[in-house]
């Protein structure tokens, strides 16, 4: 941008944490290091796979042993909030407000405006905080995929699986609400 011809450069205002805790963000943001980043959300694909995916996970949570949340704030460092669209807690998890502690699964769901950068850096911070079980979902594709420090990998079988619980998702129910073409 230029004014009078000089270069102005724009710059973020810096939020510390407490601001970020107590500010309502519709939808919510995530929280980089005194940054608040928007969210890709709204649309029919990412609302119809989240639904699944959550349909899944609360008809089994008893079995299971979980507890499924959608878009809740996980701190995953002290200057660092993201809000998972598919967040699966054990079932005796302790939670206050804003999950503080390793979930057992993380789940993204792509929208059409996203970069595999900018999913790349959210999956790389549920890493880091040593989230065991990372999953993506792309609607546009029907692709699923696992993350880990590896990077992603495509879901070539037909179910995911979280070792050493009996979670199992067939991918194709993720995707059956999707209009088909």
């Amino acid at each position: 941008m230029a004014a009078h011809g000089i270069a102005v450069e724009k710059r973020e205002r810096l939020i510390p944490v407490e601001e970020y805790l107590r500010t309502i963000y519709h939808p919510d943001c995530d929280f980089v290091d005194g940054r608040v980043e928007e969210r890709n959300v709204g649309e029919y694909e990412h609302a119809s796979v989240q639904k699944a995916l959550l349909r899944i996970f609360w008809q089994r949570e008893q079995d299971w042993r979980v507890l499924a949340i959608q878009e809740c704030r996980l701190q995953i460092s002290a200057a660092r909030f993201r809000i998972p669209d598919v967040m699966v807690l054990r079932a005796d998890q302790v939670v206050h407000r804003v999950v503080r502690e390793a979930p057992l699964l993380c789940i993204e769901v792509l929208s059409p405006e996203d970069t595999w950068k900018r999913l790349r850096g959210v999956l790389g911070d549920y890493l880091a905080m040593g989230v065991e079980h990372i999953w993506a979902f792309d609607p546009e594709e029907r692709i699923a995929y696992r993350f880990d420090a590896d990077g992603f990998h495509p879901v070539t079988e037909a179910q995911l699986a979280v070792s050493g619980t009996e979670i199992r998702v067939e991918v194709a129910d993720v995707f059956a609400l999707l209009p088909k073409g």
